[in-house]
């Protein structure tokens, strides 16, 4: 799993544009992960990731794959939101909560564990045709990490070799 790197600005719909450090992030996790064995990306169709996975892909000679379903968390699923300031109290209650809903309360925003779903379907279906020999990277979102890994926080450009459940042999998922 690969967070997209660092940005700068923040967009009223949080779509931010990369930044130079983001870029040379994408460029160095490259490097690094030339010797993964990586036979394709798969990424968030979200501005930041997509970004990230085109630095990747140009630097690894591979294509590309979008995948909606690893987008980022929504901090409101009917996306009326106004400000930034709603998203951070959305945050705040999603925290307050653990991240799901309180028993027999429904929230606008997302739940964690229907991030889980949603990603771990997304990756699984990605990971059909890899070999177990072979890596697959997905380039997505904090909050889809923390989903799949339990980790509350991965630094932007960061990537993670994960143990994917369902797969042969434990297969692991990269980025």
């Amino acid at each position: 799993m690969a967070r997209s790197g660092s940005a700068t600005g923040r967009g009223r719909l949080l779509i931010w544009l990369r930044s130079q450090r983001g870029s040379q992030q994408a460029a160095t996790a490259a490097r690094q992960l030339s010797s993964a064995g990586a036979v394709g990306i798969v990424s968030s169709p979200m501005t930041r990731a997509l970004q990230t996975a085109a630095l990747l892909a140009c630097g690894l000679g591979l294509l590309v794959e979008v995948d909606f379903e690893l987008r980022e968390w929504l901090p409101d699923d009917t996306f009326s939101w106004r400000s930034y300031a709603d998203v951070v109290t959305a945050a705040d209650d999603f925290e307050r909560c653990g991240g799901e809903w309180p028993v027999g309360q429904r929230r606008a925003w997302e739940p964690l564990s229907q991030v889980r779903e949603r990603a771990a379907a997304a990756l699984t279906r990605h990971l059909s045709p890899v070999n177990d020999d072979q890596v697959l990277i997905a380039v997505c979102h904090q909050m889809v990490i923390r989903a799949l890994t339990g980790e509350r926080s991965t630094a932007t450009g960061a990537f993670r070799r994960i143990s994917f459940p369902g797969r042969r042999g434990q297969r692991t998922s990269d980025a």
